[in-house]
């Protein structure tokens, strides 16, 4: 254990990853906090560099065909937006925003669009889940029925928002902005599933909800989900945020340890503070 390293911490556990963007500070992360770090980086951010859906969407933008547009991240606005600078004046772009009812989710897409000088009609605070966003808008004074709404899609496309929308008569057109992928090399993710499975991990740490989609996509290649939801059950897993520990759930997979706020490095501090005791008593249950 390194010298500066974290007492009270994970103690020589092993502790695997899927973070990609920030994977050589979660390796770090781990070690300051006394974790054996495996580290998988377990996808790749694809931006549509020639975006059909978006630049349909402006289209139907500029000629007044969206009454409301809902916006879920900040990463996907700012491209969304760029992807129409190709086409269409920026200017004209704000203008035809400013038209309709805008929704966002969190504060990254709200501090993009008052950078173009627009203020959503309805921001949806943390945890802001779709849930969050849905029970936001039915407290609007508008009803959704009959209400043509673009929403600009994260990475997996969230049906769950999609279906609520459509349920309460909205007329709903999803606009994807960017992508993700598995890694061009999924070797070193692969081998932390394959470890996960054979029982040489301690805590799984996930910090994105397409890491879920992607592990269990490598996972159901090496074996079968069923039995990485089994080695699952023997780990502490550990959800950054809420949105992630949803779609853990919704993969019937479970979720031991969410921070007290969803950061990355609270997330290593606070699950090395509880991982030994949850893992005492996930492995004093005997295996079926």
């Amino acid at each position: 254990m390194a010298s500066d390293s974290v007492r009270g911490g994970y103690e020589g556990l092993r502790v695997v990853a899927f973070e990609s963007r920030l994977a050589d500070q979660m390796t770090q992360l781990i070690e300051r906090h006394g974790g054996r770090p495996l580290v998988a980086p377990s996808m790749r951010e694809v931006p549509l560099e020639h975006n059909s859906a978006v630049l349909q969407f402006g289209e139907r933008l500029q000629a007044g065909g969206f009454a409301m547009v809902i916006l879920l991240t900040g990463v996907g606005t700012r491209f969304m937006l760029k992807v129409l600078d190709t086409r269409w004046l920026r200017a004209q772009t704000v203008a035809a925003l400013g038209k309709t009812i805008l929704v966002v989710r969190g504060p990254k897409p709200l501090a993009v669009l008052r950078e173009q000088g627009l203020q959503p009609a309805l921001a949806v605070p943390e945890p802001n889940t779709w849930r969050d966003l849905v029970q936001a808008l039915d407290g609007m004074d508008r009803p959704l029925k009959g209400m043509h709404v673009a929403v600009q899609e994260y990475g997996v496309s969230k049906a769950e928002l999609l279906d609520a929308l459509r349920e309460r008569g909205a007329v709903v057109t999803p606009v994807p902005v960017y992508q993700w992928m598995l890694p061009e090399d999924i070797g070193p993710l692969t081998g932390a599933i394959r470890a996960i499975m054979r029982g040489e991990a301690d805590v799984v740490l996930f910090t994105n909800a397409v890491q879920v989609e992607h592990v269990l996509q490598i996972a159901e290649r090496e074996g079968g989900a069923d039995r990485f939801r089994q080695a699952m059950e023997r780990v502490v897993v550990s959800a950054v945020g809420p949105i992630v520990a949803e779609r853990l759930r919704a993969h019937r997979l479970p979720v031991d340890v969410e921070p007290s706020h969803p950061k990355m490095g609270i997330q290593v501090k606070e699950t090395g503070e509880r991982a030994a005791a949850i893992l005492l008593r996930k492995r004093a249950i005997p295996r079926n």
